[in-house]
């Protein structure tokens, strides 16, 4: 029986016991589950006619736009945070202590206002004809502290071998900062920063207080404008809006998997020998080294008759 490093491995009767305890919590979960359907269609709420007025152009085309304009304003959110993200983390680490007590506050500050709040002053402070550009500088405001502390966070995690020897090297701060540090932060960081740029497409919901068009605003005005039956298609719309987030943030996951992935290639450009050329090359060297040998030996034995000969030649004379 082997044990973990965070809990014991559990023995016979634990075993058995946690299975019961999976069986019967699966069964309360399934359970509840066919309550709930029961009960929605029993209210009309799963009636065909319900999920037809997603056949109708003009509710597919409100939809539609409700993703575009999802989309627009979580583009400039991302970039917005991004950005902002690094000039904070790079303020934060500043040598320079009133620029890094400002970047300090900046965040803390933000950080703990709630994000509905920032939105809503942004809009009616100073963008209050332009909902989109509102709830894009909201989100970024508070993303982009997020953003600041995970940059500051991989930047202090990379060793402080690589940027003494980048001193060592003449670098400046800056240059220390952008090639070396930086780059490093953002590799080993990168699940973090995608996971937040998920937050921020589904915080994009948060525009309805601005009346903003985004997807889920969109929604509740089909949802609520649309009669079937006496009733509200509020479920079906639920459905198939959440349906249509949790496709955006699976495409927004593989696409940071994508990335992720590609940047662990290794682009030195130096070919690596195959797994055949070494033996050959230790073949070669070894009959290079056959062949010396055997010249050696020539040369040792014509050194020899030379010398041979010249004791020969030398005898007559005594």
């Amino acid at each position: 029986m082997s044990a973990s490093v965070l809990y014991d491995a559990p023995g016979p009767k634990a075993v058995v016991r946690n299975r019961i305890y999976a069986v019967v919590g699966s069964l309360a979960i399934i359970a509840l589950v066919a309550i709930s359907v029961v009960r929605l269609s029993e209210k009309g709420h799963l009636a065909p006619e319900m999920w037809d007025i997603f056949n109708y152009a003009g509710i597919r085309q409100n939809i539609a736009d409700g993703v575009i304009a999802t989309l627009k304003a979580f583009g400039l959110a991302a970039i917005g945070s991004l950005v902002l993200g690094v000039l904070l983390a790079v303020g934060r680490l500043s040598d320079h202590k009133p620029v890094r007590w400002l970047a300090t506050g900046f965040i803390e500050l933000f950080r703990s206002i709630p994000l509905l709040i920032t939105i809503y002053a942004v809009w009616v402070g100073l963008l209050t004809d332009y909902s989109m550009w509102a709830l894009a500088i909201g989100l970024s405001i508070y993303n982009g502290c997020v953003q600041a502390e995970v940059l500051r966070a991989g930047v202090n995690a990379v060793p402080k071998g690589q940027r003494e020897a980048a001193y060592a090297l003449g670098m400046s701060k800056t240059q220390v900062m952008t090639t070396v540090l930086m780059p490093q932060a953002v590799r080993s960081m990168l699940p973090t920063i995608i996971s937040q740029l998920v937050v921020t497409l589904k915080d994009t919901s948060l525009g309805f207080i601005i009346l903003y068009p985004e997807l889920l605003n969109s929604a509740r005005l089909i949802a609520s404008n649309t009669q079937v039956n006496g009733q509200y298609p509020y479920v079906s719309t639920i459905v198939v809006v959440g349906a249509i987030y949790v496709a955006m943030c699976l495409a927004l996951s593989a696409l940071a998997t994508w990335i992720e992935k590609r940047g662990r290639r290794a682009k030195t450009g130096i070919g690596v020998a195959a797994a055949a050329e070494p033996a050959a090359s230790a073949a070669v060297l070894g009959g290079d080294a056959g062949q010396a040998g055997a010249g050696t030996a020539a040369l040792g034995a014509q050194g020899g008759t030379d010398a041979g000969g010249a004791g020969g030649s030398g005898a007559p004379g005594n």
